[in-house]
């Protein structure tokens, strides 16, 4: 039995090493067929996808047919077909981004835009890699490491954000660039990876490599499992595409395969083949929808509802999928326009992700309407409670008596656990568009304070950027403070720290810290 290992680089410290096992791979030779009862919803059967006029988005920008990233809140960052990094909001407008003044590496052309995390992503260029936080491009300490050559990137239900690269697997987490390795010599020649539950239900990342197909598992913190696969791949068949969902609320996640030959899926009830009326050459996935292009042709998979559909409207002319986010929207190129499409005008929502940690009792969440007919109402659904909100501003608490100022939302009702968020736009005609958000609700028993319990992860995560420069000061207690929602904000939505998202532990007592307070 070979022994890979999680070897941090000698750059970046000495974490402890991490023992991984292998096992070897198994195939299976027989297919589950799934079937669609007689009563099933129009487009529930995959042969025959319901077609939809898709709702447009348009934007001014030309972007490359490369790889984008699509942000939760309805924009995303791009590369543009003259090698510019343009950062877009919900409705095509372009929006601030600019090369950080403290980076020492000049930005170079964009080659491709990468997913970190719900707001993050790792921007590739002819000159090396840079973070895009909020309007900012950061050069990553660890960026000379890696270099440029990114095939994929993947963040674990565990925080942990991956990278395949030519040269190997890596993973950061807690600020540090380690690479998963198997026998001593690294996992390189990655061709497709993505995140999704393994097979026995743990969380993991899949990934292809020589020809096979193989899943990372977390079994125990910090300890890690190479394993094969399962999966019914005949002789001869290659895999060319990965795409994982996430979990919903008590439903796990799943992984979709696309081979030379055929579509793939597996969920909690096993493999199935999926027969599309033509082979996919494209596959993303986000959140609880799967996008697919066969051709010209887009296809899209709810996962909740359980029922395909086929895009049409849409301008003539050759169709790549750029990017997609978790409310079901895709970002295309179709020839030289760019958009973003979806089955419905979806309100977006800002102040909770897809599967974040709630330990704050209240959270002001707000809903983003697309550009177009405004909606006759919108209001939240949570735990069978309607909350009917008010414009301008949709807050899910509404807004306090001086008519501006957002509410907070209280959970303290709610019981420790998964619960779904939906933010529901009606129309005049009848017509809804919906966004769900499955969360886990965990309140902390304990009241932190900054002594005990944020001072360490400021001085583990956040002092070598937030002492003097390049961020603001953050270097004592009454700055942590004064900028306690700032703080808060960017570590929810994993924008902050800089070089990767604090662990689980980290972000739940900044939250409370911060709802509680803001004690010394």
């Amino acid at each position: 039995m070979s022994t890979p290992l999680l070897r941090p680089h000698p750059r970046h410290g000495s974490p402890a090493v991490a023992r991984f096992l292998s096992t070897s791979l198994l195939l299976m030779s027989a297919a589950l067929a799934s079937a669609c009862g007689e009563d099933a919803p129009p487009g529930s059967d995959p042969a025959k996808p319901a077609a939809f006029t898709a709702t447009q988005v348009t934007t001014a920008q030309s972007l490359a047919a490369v790889p984008g990233f699509a942000d939760q809140s309805g924009g995303g960052i791009f590369a543009t077909a003259g090698g510019e990094a343009v950062r877009l909001r919900l409705d095509g407008t372009r929006a601030a981004l600019a090369a950080h003044p403290q980076n020492t590496a000049v930005l170079g052309s964009v080659r491709a835009t990468f997913r970190l995390g719900p707001h993050s992503a790792l921007v590739e260029t002819d000159r090396g890699l840079f973070l895009a936080d909020q309007g900012w491009l950061i050069e990553p300490l660890w960026q000379e490491v890696l270099g440029t050559g990114i095939v994929a990137t993947a963040q674990t239900a565990d925080g942990a954000a991956w990278i395949a690269h030519p040269t190997g697997l890596f993973q950061i987490q807690g600020g540090v660039l380690a690479s998963l390795k198997l026998s001593g010599q690294p996992l390189n020649n990655i061709t497709a990876m993505t995140a999704a539950p393994a097979e026995d239900g743990l969380a993991g990342l899949w990934f292809t490599r020589e020809g096979r197909l193989n899943v990372v598992v977390a079994s125990a913190p910090g300890v890690y499992q190479v394993r094969g696969s399962d999966a019914p791949l005949a002789g001869g068949e290659t895999v060319r595409a990965l795409a994982g969902l996430s979990a919903g609320t008590g439903v796990a996640g799943e992984v979709w395969v696309l081979t030379s030959t055929r579509l793939l899926r597996r969920n909690a009830e096993g493999w199935s083949p999926v027969d599309l009326p033509a082979l996919p050459e494209q596959l993303l996935g986000a959140g609880r929808f799967l996008w697919a292009r066969a051709g010209n042709r887009l296809f899209t998979y709810d996962a909740d509802a359980k029922v395909w559909g086929s895009a049409e409207g849409l301008p003539s002319g050759s169709v790549t999928l750029l990017a997609a986010d978790e409310s079901g929207c895709a970002w295309i190129r179709v020839g030289e326009q760019a958009l973003a499409i979806s089955q419905t005008p979806v309100p977006r929502v800002t102040g909770m992700h897809q599967g974040m940690l709630v330990v704050e009792d209240g959270l002001v969440v707000q809903a983003r309407l697309p550009p177009g007919t405004a909606p006759r109402s919108v209001l939240f659904q949570l735990e069978g409670k309607e909350v009917e909100a008010t414009g301008p501003a949709f807050s899910m608490g509404g807004l306090e008596a001086d008519g501006e100022t957002l509410k907070a939302f209280s959970f303290s009702s709610l019981t420790p656990g998964g619960h779904t968020l939906s933010v529901v736009s009606r129309f005049e005609d009848g017509k809804e568009a919906r966004r769900q958000l499955p969360f886990v609700y965990q309140p902390l028993a304990t009241v932190p304070s900054w002594a005990r319990d944020i001072r360490p992860i400021h001085e583990a995560r956040c002092a070598k950027c937030h002492t003097t420069s390049p961020g603001r000061p953050l270097n004592t207690y009454e700055l942590w403070k004064s900028n306690a929602q700032l703080i808060n904000a960017a570590v929810r939505d994993l924008r902050m720290p800089a070089d990767g998202p604090l662990d689980q532990q980290g972000l739940a007592l900044i939250q409370r810290w911060v709802s509680s307070g803001a004690l010394p």
